[in-house]
């Protein structure tokens, strides 16, 4: 059975899985102070329960979004397009050092000797690095298989 959009059991599905565990950036969607909305690309690793972001504590993302809701799509580029969209809040922590998941997730983009090699090319430009968490709250999913835009399944049950 397809679990319905907005199921975390989405998560599990092998198309998420292969999403979240991909090298394809993760687009980040959030308000600005003005409420104006933005799109940024970003780097992430997910460790089964959150998406984890590291990035400069200076990030102009970093003031805003703690606490507040945020999207964030993973998608590839070749039809059948897989998406897996994630909603939920963002968690801040302002840590020293690196963050761990930063390590992973540049050694996932780059490969172990690339990623560590990056990894040590900024340490000292960051003596610290804000950690952003986000745990889902809302899943959706589309593969252009089992899974389409609703308007296209809609079009297709003859309710359009």
């Amino acid at each position: 059975m397809v679990s319905q959009q907005g199921s975390l059991d989405l998560l599990n599905d092998p198309v998420s899985q292969d999403l979240l565990h991909s090298k394809i950036p993760a687009r980040l969607a959030y308000n600005w102070n003005d409420g104006t909305p933005r799109v940024v690309p970003i780097g992430f690793h997910w460790d089964g329960q959150e998406i984890v972001l590291g990035t400069p504590v200076n990030a102009p993302k970093v003031g805003v979004i703690d606490g507040s809701k945020v999207a964030i799509t993973i998608d590839s580029n070749e039809m059948p397009y897989k998406v897996l969209m994630i909603r939920g809040t963002a968690r801040v922590t302002i840590m020293d050092g690196i963050i761990p998941e930063y390590v992973l997730a540049m050694k996932r983009y780059m490969g172990d000797e690339g990623g560590a090699a990056w990894v040590q090319q900024v340490t000292p430009l960051f003596p610290q690095m804000a950690r952003i968490a986000i745990k889902p709250e809302w899943v959706g999913m589309l593969d252009f298989e089992q899974r389409l835009p609703s308007a296209i399944e809609k079009a297709m049950a003859g309710e359009g």
